[in-house]
C-alpha cells in the first residue's frame, strides 16, 4: 500500500476514533462536571460520594468485581494449568466446552437462575423432596443472597476470558526456565508459586482487568435480579430524567473514572511486561500423561465446572420449553408453544429483525474499519501507529454503558451531533456503538492475520508491476480472509446480544433489539418469561455457531480477542 493512502487510513481512523470514541466521552463529562453558569464544577460529582444511595451503588459495584475477578481466576487458573501441562482423556474436547458459558450473556441465563433458585424453584423442590427443608418456609435464595447471586452468574460467565489469557500465557512460557528452577532442587509447587506463576501473571492480569472492569460495570443482571443498589443501575434507573439533572452523568463520570484508574493499573504494572518470561519458547513443551485415575479427575474437574457454567443456560431452555414450572424439580409438562410465539410475537419479530439491521450495519463498519487499524499497525512504519492501535482497544476498557450516556450527551438538542437522532429511530447511534464495542476483536484477529502472511508476497507482487493497492487486495487480503471472518463472526455475534447499548440507546418498542426485548418480556405478565427464554435459546443457539466457527479458524489465538 502506497504511503500516501496508509496515511490517509491513519488520519481517517483517528478522525473517526476522536469523532465517535473521544467525543462521546467528552460530552458525558461535560454534562457531569459543567455548572448551570456553565462554568467547571464539581458540585456533582462530590453529591456522589456524598450521597449515602450512590456511595453504597459504588461500594457494592466494587465488591462484586472484586469477588467476581476472585472467583473467575480461582476457576480459570487450575484449568489453564491442567489443559497446558497434562494430557488427559477429551482434553481437545473439555477445551472447547470452556467456552459454552460464553454463548450466552449473563443477563438471559439470569431468568434460568430466576427459575432455579426462586422460592418455588428447582433447588426449593429438591431439597423439600430430600427433607432438608420445611415445605411451609422455602428459602429466599434471591431475596436475601442477590448480591450472591449476581456474583456466581459472573464468575461462571467471565471466567472463560482470565482461562484464555492463562493458558495463551503458559503455552508461551519457556519449559527452560521451569527445568533450570527443578534442576536446582524447587519442587512442583515451589516452581509454580516462584516461577510459573510470577512469568504468566501479564497474561492473567490482563484477562482479570477485563473481568473486573465488567463485572464492575455490569448492568444486566442485576436488572433482573432486582438489585438496585449498584452504580450501573441507578444510572440506567435515571435515563427518564436526563433533561436538566446533572446527576446520571456524574454516576457516568465516576464510573468511567474508577473504571480507567483500574485499567491503568493493570497496565502500570503488567502492561510492559511478558507474559513469556523473556519472549517465546525456546524449546517445544510436551504435555505429561496423566495416569488413569489423574486423567479422570482433570476430565472431571474440567466437566463439573462447565456443569455449573451452563446450569444458567439449562434453566433458561428448561423455561422455554415449560407449560407450568412451579414447586417441582424439573417442569410438569413441556410444550413447543413458546418458540412458535416467540417468532410471531410482534416485540420478538421486530427486534430480530432490527437486531439483524443494527449488528449487519455493524459488522461492516467495524470490519473496515478494524481492517484499516490492524494493516497500519502492522504493515506501516507511521509515526502514531501503536497510539492508534491502543485506542483500538480502549473500548475493551471504557464500560459499555458509559459510551452510551456519552452518545446521549452528544446527540442533545444543540450538540454537533444531534443530526444522529433520526426522530425517535437509534439505528445510526446503535450502529455506531455497536461497532466502536466490538472494533477490538477485528483488530486483533486482522492484526494476528498481516503477521502470519510475509510482507515479502506483497513486494513480490509490486516487483512484478502490480501497483500496492492492487497487491494489497488481490495477495494480502484474500490470504488474512480466515482471520477477517472470525472477526467479523464474533463482532456480528456479540452486537447482536449487546446490553448496555441496547437497552440506553432503544426507547420505542418498534426500535428494540433482541436484549431490549428479552428485558421487556421477563418483565411482563403471564407467558412473558418463557418467551423471553424462547428468544434467549434462539440467540444461544445463533452466537454458539458463530464462536465455534470463529475459534475453529482463529485456534488458539482466540484468547487474544480478550486481552486489554
Amino acid at each position: 500500500m502506497s504511503k500516501t493512502l496508509s496515511l490517509l487510513i491513519f488520519l481517517g481512523m483517528t478522525a473517526f476514533f476522536a469523532c465517535f470514541f473521544a467525543y462521546p466521552i467528552w460530552a458525558a463529562l461535560e454534562a457531569a462536571f459543567r455548572g448551570p453558569d456553565h462554568q467547571f464544577t464539581l458540585e456533582y460529582v462530590s453529591e456522589v460520594f456524598l450521597n449515602e444511595l450512590y456511595r453504597d451503588g459504588l461500594w457494592n459495584s466494587f465488591i462484586i468485581a472484586v469477588w467476581t475477578t476472585l472467583g473467575a481466576l480461582c476457576l480459570a487458573l487450575p484449568l489453564a494449568v491442567c489443559y497446558v501441562r497434562f494430557a488427559f482423556p477429551g482434553r481437545a474436547l473439555m477445551n472447547s466446552l470452556v467456552l459454552m458459558p460464553m454463548i450466552l450473556p449473563p443477563f438471559v441465563g439470569a431468568i434460568g437462575i430466576k427459575a432455579m433458585l426462586g422460592q418455588a424453584g428447582a433447588l426449593n423442590s429438591l431439597l423439600i423432596n430430600l427433607g432438608l427443608m420445611d415445605a411451609l418456609h422455602p428459602t429466599d435464595w434471591l431475596g436475601q443472597h442477590r448480591m450472591l447471586g449476581i456474583i456466581i452468574m459472573e464468575v461462571l460467565h467471565l471466567y472463560p476470558i482470565i482461562y484464555l489469557n492463562a493458558a495463551a500465557a503458559l503455552s508461551n512460557l519457556d519449559p527452560a526456565l521451569e527445568e533450570a528452577a527443578a534442576n536446582m532442587g524447587c519442587n512442583a509447587w515451589s516452581r509454580f508459586c516462584r516461577v510459573t506463576l510470577p512469568l504468566i501473571m501479564p497474561g492473567v492480569f490482563a484477562g482479570g482487568t477485563i473481568v473486573f472492569v465488567w463485572s464492575f460495570t455490569e448492568m444486566g443482571v442485576p436488572l433482573l435480579f432486582d438489585y438496585d443498589r449498584v452504580t450501573a443501575v441507578q444510572i440506567f434507573r435515571s435515563i427518564n430524567d436526563l433533561s436538566g439533572n446533572p446527576f446520571p452523568y456524574a454516576l457516568v463520570a465516576v464510573m468511567l473514572i474508577f473504571s480507567t484508574l483500574f485499567y491503568l493499573t493493570s497496565k502500570l504494572f503488567f502492561g510492559s511486561a511478558s507474559s513469556g518470561g523473556g519472549g517465546r519458547a525456546t524449546t517445544g513443551r510436551e504435555t505429561i500423561p496423566l495416569p488413569a485415575g489423574s486423567g479422570w479427575l482433570c476430565t472431571a474437574f474440567f466437566a463439573g465446572v462447565t456443569f455449573l457454567a451452563v446450569l444458567p443456560h439449562l434453566g433458561v431452555v428448561l423455561l422455554s420449553f415449560s407449560k407450568d414450572w412451579y414447586g417441582t424439580i424439573i417442569p410438569h409438562s413441556l410444550t413447543l408453544e413458546h418458540y412458535r410465539d416467540a417468532l410471531g410475537h410482534e416485540l420478538t419479530l421486530s427486534s430480530i429483525a432490527n437486531s439483524l439491521k443494527y449488528s449487519t450495519l455493524a459488522m461492516l463498519v467495524a470490519l473496515v474499519l478494524g481492517t484499516g487499524v490492524a494493516y497500519v499497525s502492522v504493515r506501516t512504519r507511521i509515526w502514531g501507529r501503536q497510539l492508534l492501535d491502543a485506542m483500538a482497544m480502549l473500548p475493551l476498557a471504557v464500560p459499555g454503558i458509559v459510551m452510551a450516556f456519552g452518545y446521549l450527551a452528544m446527540t442533545r438538542e444543540g450538540q454537533p451531533f444531534h443530526w444522529l437522532m433520526l426522530g425517535e429511530d437509534p439505528l445510526l447511534l446503535l450502529v455506531i456503538a455497536y461497532a466502536m464495542r466490538r472494533l477490538p476483536f477485528v483488530v486483533r484477529s486482522a492484526a494476528a492475520g498481516f503477521q502470519q502472511v510475509s510482507p515479502t508476497l506483497e513486494e513480490a507482487a509490486q516487483n512484478l508491476g502490480a501497483r500496492p493497492e492492487k497487491a494489497l487486495w488481490r495477495i494480502t487480503l484474500p490470504l488474512v480472509a480466515p482471520n477477517l471472518v472470525a472477526g467479523a463472526l464474533l463482532a456480528f455475534s456479540f452486537a447482536m446480544l449487546e446490553v448496555s447499548d441496547s437497552m440506553i440507546l432503544a426507547q420505542q418498542a418498534s426500535y428494540f433489539p433482541i436484549t431490549k426485548a428479552i428485558y421487556s418480556l421477563v418483565l411482563a405478565l403471564g407467558s412473558g418469561p418463557n418467551l423471553a427464554s424462547a428468544l434467549g435459546v434462539w440467540a444461544m443457539i445463533f452466537l454458539a455457531v458463530t464462536i465455534l466457527g470463529a475459534g475453529l479458524i482463529l485456534g488458539k489465538k482466540l484468547g487474544a480477542l480478550f486481552r486489554g
